[in-house]
């Protein structure tokens, strides 16, 4: 089945549009209490097919669970390193740190092991054409790597920064401002 397929699948699976949403203006983060509408920026429009075939190479869902998994797998590639994008995946690794700990782990044990898809450098067309097994193999490293624990806790830390930093922007401005 190619990556193409796979998407389409996906996809419909879980109601999103048939491009994933990429043609969308603003996206949904959806928690249990409430639902966030954020823009849809230029630099989430060109990747977010990335994210999604990470959701189906990994078998994981689109649930907070899931999420949790790849945010932890992105961090473990070096997604962090992608200007503007990196940030979510910061952001998701310590919101996911919190209710899915053990997925974010899981997701970083099998991120150490393989390349991130947009490190491959190849363009959507190509990449959609391509079949599952076919980009599995170009993501598996070739030497095996072991878990660096403090790189991982270093990232945990980093990850619940990007999580807790409004929060302390506004404790520090309502201090600053009694």
């Amino acid at each position: 089945m190619t990556v193409s397929e796979s998407l389409h699948f996906f996809y419909k699976e879980n109601n999103f549009p048939n491009d994933g949403g990429e043609s969308k203006d603003f996206f949904e983060l959806k928690f249990k209490l409430f639902t966030l509408k954020l823009p849809n920026s230029q630099f989430r429009k060109d990747v977010i097919h990335i994210h999604d075939i990470q959701h189906i190479l990994y078998n994981c869902d689109t649930t907070w669970k899931g999420e949790a998994f790849i945010a932890g797998w992105e961090i473990a590639t070096g997604l962090w390193k992608r200007f503007p994008i990196g940030f979510f995946s910061l952001w998701a690794m310590g919101f996911s740190l919190v209710f899915y700990p053990k997925e974010v782990f899981r997701g970083y044990k099998a991120g150490i092991n393989t390349k991130g898809i947009i490190d491959l450098k190849i363009d959507k067309k190509t990449l959609l054409k391509l079949s599952l097994s076919e980009l599995k193999k170009m993501i598996k490293k070739d030497k095996q790597q072991k878990l660096n624990w403090i790189t991982f806790l270093f990232w945990c830390f980093i990850s619940e920064i990007f999580v807790l930093f409004p929060f302390l922007l506004f404790i520090v401005s309502v201090f600053y401002f009694l």
